[in-house]
């Protein structure tokens, strides 16, 4: 819609990203920072952490910063006068758990600064790799994700092991990841990778402050790496742009599927962000949505 005359266009606010850095493929920061600046917020990057590349491409360097110096700067963003431009924080993969209060600590400044910034947590912990899931960070730093900063969230993006790991429930079917996400509390819980009713298919369920909302698209074998993070980044400037619950999980249920994909079709081992960036800003993918009752809900 075109804005009238001498009607300034409204501004895209800033996104504080705080999770991992890797040098080559799209998953985590890297991806995700190109994926908001291309929608047109301004990024505020901290990396948790610096890899070469996915964990799972090969043993690589691992370069976390020294605690005293992560918080040191955590501490210079929260006293930067600008810090009440962010428009929402989102996190993900940490470093070591000793970043989890120290990410609490800005998380709180924000919003002291901006009340109406939302905060989502992406419980990057764990996935199903065998039948039972298993975590792939450290114990301590999963027990501080889920005591430091999912209680702070407005959002909460887990997988469904992170959720089941998070609180200790069986996520086996729809009914029993909603009814675990509702026992967070937190004001939405988007589950990613949730079971899906139909057969082949993958399921992104969200539990929010109306009711839940699924979003089911067809299951694609083998995708690369990254969909969880760039998933919740679109899901949340959905919601930043005003899209209410349904239309934010379904715009971006439909990038994230589109992306893969296009990334599979061309036999690439990782999601491609800049050759395929048309499908992260509009899709064309078909994508089924639906409300679930709420008495299912909370079963």
């Amino acid at each position: 819609m075109m804005q009238p005359p001498g009607v300034p266009e409204p501004q895209k606010k800033p996104i504080l990203v705080i999770t991992s850095q890797v040098v080559r493929g799209g998953i985590s920061g890297r991806g995700l920072t190109f994926a908001l600046e291309r929608l047109g917020h301004d990024v505020w990057f901290l990396p948790t952490i610096l890899l070469p590349w996915h964990p799972g491409q090969g043993k690589g360097t691992r370069i976390v910063p020294p605690a005293p110096d992560f918080q040191a700067i955590t501490e210079d963003l929260a006293a930067s006068p600008k810090l009440a431009g962010i428009g929402a924080v989102m996190t993900g993969y940490l470093g070591e758990a000793g970043q989890s209060k120290a990410i609490a600590a800005l998380v709180e400044a924000v919003k002291a600064a901006n009340p109406g910034a939302p905060y989502l947590c992406d419980p990057v912990m764990g996935d199903h790799l065998g039948d039972d899931g298993s975590l792939y960070v450290p114990e301590a730093t999963a027990q501080a994700i889920r005591d430091d900063l999912v209680p702070l969230a407005d959002i909460v993006t887990p997988n469904a092991f992170e959720l089941g790991w998070l609180t200790g429930r069986d996520v086996g079917s729809e009914t029993q990841a909603l009814a675990a996400a509702r026992s967070l509390g937190n004001e939405r819980v988007l589950v990613t990778s949730s079971p899906a009713l139909r057969r082949n298919a993958i399921a992104n369920v969200l539990a929010g402050p109306r009711g839940a909302v699924a979003a089911e698209h067809a299951a694609i074998a083998n995708p690369p790496h990254g969909t969880g993070d760039l998933i919740a980044g679109l899901f949340l400037t959905n919601l930043m742009a005003g899209l209410g619950d349904e239309d934010a999980l379904k715009r971006a249920s439909a990038s994230v599927f589109e992306l893969i994909a296009r990334s599979v079709r061309k036999g690439a081992d990782e999601l491609l962000f800049a050759e395929e960036q048309q499908s992260v800003v509009k899709a064309m993918a078909l994508v089924t949505s639906r409300w679930v009752l709420e008495s299912t809900a909370r079963a």
